[in-house]
């Protein structure tokens, strides 16, 4: 086993944990024993994770947690982004000091996490981090960048669309709305009125969401959109029915519809994650941080977060 020098003293580090199910009031900053990397493992000293609203959806409650096969005690968070400081038998590819990212569920906001070295899903999993991305925009990529990717696949986004795209300045929409327009497409982004200018950098046209939408994109895009995805609920999958898209060019992330494809980040095609960090070490694709927090104010951050109107990403910093 290779081995840099840890961090940690006496062998503890930190890590978030929550002893109940509930809201950010459960969650709590521990020392707990620094894990060690088995065979085919790599241990990672974390220096950021960034939070998505997967997160605390999936620690709310016993009954949703059990879906993801978490129980008590349980950590918290899945992207993260650091460097590999042990290596376990058998591993090829990575080396302590190696910056990697990549995602480990419910357990990512920790000094460490221990992940296998060839795990290809965001529960366990490591990609080398390019040059030229730092790390808190590395540990923003994971999920949201991934289920970005899927919805766009799903709705087969191309350079003769024009898109609509729902909850556009969210966190999954700082990343559809640049890889639609990377893609050639045109696209109009639902928001709050406060965030157009927001939009507008991202590179979509922005309308304000709520009553009337549809008559707004309809005076936006007279020729009509061609293609919708829906990333905050189901309004813009109801404005692009009634403005005449078809259900199989419109896609949900967080919500289900009959007749409507569901996409999330397991869905997105092998290599996503390493292309969108090459977009992004390239200059082609940005991530907006909104902010970031130290672990020890993880309860505030993740209230800010939960809040659904955070422009970009919230990252914890460790």
């Amino acid at each position: 086993m290779r081995e840099q020098g840890t961090r940690s003293s006496a062998g503890q580090g930190r890590a978030v944990q929550l002893d109940a199910f509930g809201g950010p009031d459960v969650l709590a900053v521990r020392e707990v024993p620094v894990p060690q990397a088995g065979p085919g493992q790599v241990r990672v000293r974390v220096t950021a994770a960034g939070l998505n609203p997967m997160d605390w959806f999936m620690t709310a409650d016993a009954e949703t947690a059990a879906r993801f096969g978490l129980s008590l005690p349980a950590g918290f968070g899945t992207d993260y982004a650091g460097a590999v400081d042990q290596v376990g038998e058998g591993v090829s590819g990575f080396a302590p000091g190696d910056r990697v990212f990549g995602g480990a569920l419910s357990r990512a906001v920790a000094d460490y996490v221990v992940v296998d070295a060839d795990g290809g899903t965001a529960a366990n999993e490591a990609h080398h981090t390019p040059d030229g991305v730092d790390d808190r925009v590395a540990a923003t990529l994971t999920i949201a960048g991934r289920t970005a990717s899927a919805a766009l696949a799903a709705v087969a986004v191309g350079p003769d669309d024009t898109v609509l795209i729902g909850g556009a300045g969210g966190g999954v929409g700082v990343f559809a709305v640049q890889l639609a327009r990377i893609a050639g497409a045109r696209v109009i982004g639902t928001g709050a009125p406060s965030s157009a200018d927001y939009l507008r950098e991202l590179g979509a046209e922005p309308v304000a969401y709520g009553d009337g939408l549809a008559d707004r994109v309809r005076a936006l895009v007279p020729g009509g959109v061609t293609a919708a995805m829906d990333l905050h609920g189901v309004e813009t999958v109801h404005v692009a029915r009634e403005l005449g898209v078809p259900d199989d060019r419109i896609c949900t992330i967080a919500a289900q519809v009959d007749g409507v494809t569901g996409a999330n980040g397991a869905n997105a095609v092998p290599g996503a994650l390493e292309e969108l960090a090459r977009l992004v070490a390239e200059g082609r694709l940005r991530v907006p941080v909104a902010e970031s927090f130290p672990v020890e104010r993880i309860r505030r951050a993740v209230e800010i977060q939960a809040g659904r109107h955070v422009r970009g990403k919230i990252v914890i910093d460790l």
